[in-house]
């Protein structure tokens, strides 16, 4: 049973025997129940017209001459050998597979990532938008340098969400790192590890490498999960009514058609319609203001200084 199923399992539980019961038949907690209820919710129409990729990647640490241990500043001709990538993974969102490729041993030793950075060039080529914590900062300027030394172009036009900026944004967590913020709002983290693994993993390293692209890939996953849960509250998300056929409303945020009316969205000059998504939780409102064009006439706006 795939992990979004056992969720749904567990949700459908609660609703015909009550949370108690869920709660003592699963061994989990009412914080958890909650969870699963909000994911089940989230989840529920399982599509998104957009093709949005979660992705991350993980690269090698560089090896550089030091006079000492601190602050530094290391001159560019003191690199002994240069960053590469050592794997990636990747997921559709709500799909069931997660992708991911890693260094063989013999390209790890070589520092040769040209194979793993052409099929993640390939995957970003395909997406509409791609979701990574500390992407625009730290994934895709990574990937943008090792595409270039690999002769690749750019991939076709895509648009980012980093969930690292937008926990920033919208809230005033202890941390924003993705262990903690998987911890405390999913209650899971990252799989543990330390530094020996990247050096084993330069090496060349089989096991360690094998260890490696696990623990991306339950980063993907996890990653994936926390962008659900913040996703009503990104103000700058992609507009996925751009890319419905439908001609109803849909919910600029997840797509859903079946929106709730709430209280008027007021500007200094105009009235228009808010509503929320029924599947996301996510707020919006209408184009078009419910002045009448007689009392716009009459308004004025204040004086910016």
């Amino acid at each position: 049973m795939s992990t979004s199923e056992n969720t749904k399992l567990k949700v459908r539980y609660a609703e015909e025997h009550g949370d108690a019961e869920a709660m003592k038949l699963f061994d989990i907690t009412s914080d958890t129940l909650s969870r699963y209820k909000r994911l089940a919710r989230q989840t529920s129409h399982n599509f998104s017209p957009l093709q949005i990729l979660i992705f991350d990647i993980e690269t090698s640490p560089m090896e550089v001459y030091v006079w000492g241990l601190y602050l530094q500043r290391i001159n560019h001709d003191n690199i002994i050998k240069d960053w590469h990538i050592l794997s990636w993974s990747a997921k559709w969102l709500f799909s069931e597979e997660t992708k991911s490729d890693a260094l063989t041993p013999e390209e790890a030793i070589k520092g040769d990532d040209s194979r793993i950075c052409k099929s993640m060039w390939n995957l970003f080529e395909s997406a509409d938008v791609v979701v990574g914590h500390n992407a625009d900062k730290f994934d895709i300027r990574r990937l943008n340098a090792r595409w270039m030394l690999s002769g690749l172009g750019p991939p076709s036009p895509y648009m980012v969400i980093d969930t690292l900026k937008q926990s920033r944004k919208i809230a005033a967590h202890a941390s924003h790192r993705l262990d903690y913020l998987g911890k405390l709002m999913l209650n899971k983290g990252k799989i543990e590890t330390n530094f020996g693994l990247w050096k084993k993993c330069k090496a060349g390293d089989q096991d360690a490498l094998a260890e490696m692209e696990i623990y991306n890939r339950q980063d993907v996953i996890l990653l994936e999960e926390l962008y659900l849960e913040m996703r009503p509250w990104i103000k700058s998300h992609p507009n996925t009514g751009l890319f419905t056929d439908s001609d109803e409303p849909a919910c600029p945020t997840c797509g859903h058609e079946k929106l709730i009316p709430i209280d008027p969205y007021y500007t200094s000059v105009g009235m228009y319609p808010g509503y929320r998504c029924a599947e996301c939780g996510a707020i919006s409102r209408g184009r078009f203001t419910e002045v009448a064009l007689k009392k716009r006439k009459r308004l004025l706006t204040p004086v910016s200084r």
